[in-house]
């Protein structure tokens, strides 16, 4: 599969050298290339790339403000590109593939642009069985009827323990111990009440490690442990918030309301 590639970057040098770098990913394809975040916001809704390269610091709109402007659509993916390491959190607080710092070494590049393809690759398959499904209950009703229904979890299939390589060491941790899990990027960080460990994968490949019936995600960014909860507490605008057992509080999003509502009896 083509990535159609979109750079945004202030410094034209910048943009030259990565454009440079990506010639040797013969499946990646630059389509455009923007000098600021006003003018990408506007391109990725025309031209609607699959992966944006795009730098943080720039006059004007920067690179979460491009996100920001984006996020209404179905956005593409994005990789952050900055001379400025203190920004890594917050980027992965807004789901980037990848950071990268300047000047970007290639194995790096090569690495972002592997994420990139896994979650594309991810994304167009449920693409495509959710059209599956659709021409089927259109053509073949009772084909329908003997899929299997995914939302029931297979008896055994899920981690009992998880192995997490954090500080040199590496930390053999039982599921059933873990309050919540918080993304960034593909790094997740695992609390489990009195300790948190970080480990490196991305929280869709993570969901299919655990038990649905137990973890459960609250928040885009955010999986909470429901045994682990003791209050309910609302909050505005439809929102509210989980107190754990280590008393600290996670917010709800009102996209996952549906969570809380099996609290209320």
């Amino acid at each position: 599969m083509t990535i159609r590639t979109i750079l945004v970057d202030d410094e034209k040098l910048a943009i030259q050298g990565l454009q440079l770098r990506l010639e040797a990913f013969p499946d990646v394809e630059v389509i455009d290339t923007c000098s600021n975040g006003r003018e990408a916001i506007r391109k990725i809704k025309t031209e609607k790339p699959d992966l944006v390269f795009c730098d943080i610091q720039m006059p004007g709109f920067d690179g979460f403000s491009v996100v920001s402007g984006v996020i209404e659509i179905d956005p593409p993916l994005f990789v952050f590109v900055t001379a400025y390491s203190e920004h890594a959190i917050r980027a992965f607080e807004a789901n980037a593939v990848d950071y990268l710092l300047k000047p970007v070494e290639q194995s790096r590049l090569a690495d972002a642009l592997d994420r990139a393809r896994t979650r594309l690759a991810e994304k167009r398959g449920l693409e495509e069985a959710e059209k599956l499904k659709t021409v089927l209950a259109e053509v073949a009703p009772d084909a329908m009827d003997s899929m299997p229904d995914e939302s029931e979890p297979a008896v055994g299939r899920f981690e009992k323990l998880i192995n997490i390589k954090d500080r040199g060491q590496i930390f053999r941790v039982d599921v059933d111990t873990i309050e919540r899990i918080e993304a960034a990027g593909d790094y997740m960080c695992i609390y489990t009440g009195d300790n948190s460990l970080i480990l490196r994968e991305t929280m869709k490949d993570l969901e299919r490690r655990l038990d649905p019936r137990v973890f459960q995600r609250v928040h885009r960014s955010k999986i909470v442990n429901l045994d682990r909860v003791r209050q309910v507490k609302p909050h505005t605008n439809g929102e509210c918030f989980l107190v754990l057992d280590s008393g600290s509080e996670v917010k709800v999003s009102r996209s996952y309301r549906d969570v809380v509502a099996r609290f209320v009896h």
